[in-house]
């Protein structure tokens, strides 16, 4: 079968045209399609439901930690409870090494993982908000009980994109219940 193609000899575009026409074309992809850097959010609720789903992971896979590394401004803190009266402040850099180590210490890369919402609370205040995150934490296949925290999120909207300033985590203990604002 042959097909022949043929072209209109009195449609003719110039370069200039066809240049136009690529810059408007490209003008009118929302930013996630052009920045490399990561993805974008114009919900902070959504950035947050979206880190959740990048720390929890199946046997056999770890998160991508590059991929994480663009939902959090690089000069973040992170303050976890790391005891029943102690917390460690840690960078970013600090908070992904510690993931790694709990990965590699409870060797969950062959059960998985899961961080899951249980309830999330906003404040969205111009371009700054504040999350309030009610989670479980999971290891499948062992007999412990998904384990219930709070973590604490502060975001800044920056050229339209909100990113994670600071993350702050606290675990529940019967001295210290669950806020009922999280209930």
């Amino acid at each position: 079968m042959k097909i022949e193609v043929t072209c209109n000899p009195y449609f003719y575009v110039s370069k200039q045209s066809r240049l136009i026409f690529m810059a408007l074309l490209l003008a009118s992809f929302p930013l996630s399609a052009r920045d490399k850097t990561g993805p974008y959010f114009n919900d902070p609720e959504e950035l947050v439901r979206h880190l959740y789903e990048q720390v929890t992971f199946p046997a056999g896979q770890t998160p991508d930690w590059d991929h994480v590394r663009t939902l959090i401004i690089k000069e973040s803190t992170v303050v976890m409870r790391v005891a029943k009266g102690e917390t460690a402040t840690l960078s970013l850099e600090g908070w992904i090494q510690d993931f790694v180590n709990f990965i590699e210490e409870a060797d969950v890369k062959t059960t998985g993982f899961e961080e899951k919402i249980v309830t999330l609370k906003s404040m969205v205040f111009g371009d700054i908000a504040h999350l309030l995150v009610l989670y479980t934490s999971y290891i499948p296949g062992k007999s412990r009980a998904p384990r219930e925290g709070v973590d604490s999120f502060h975001l800044i909207r920056k050229d339209g994109q909100w990113q994670i300033v600071s993350i702050l985590n606290e675990i529940p203990t019967p001295d210290r219940p669950t806020p009922e604002t999280l209930h």
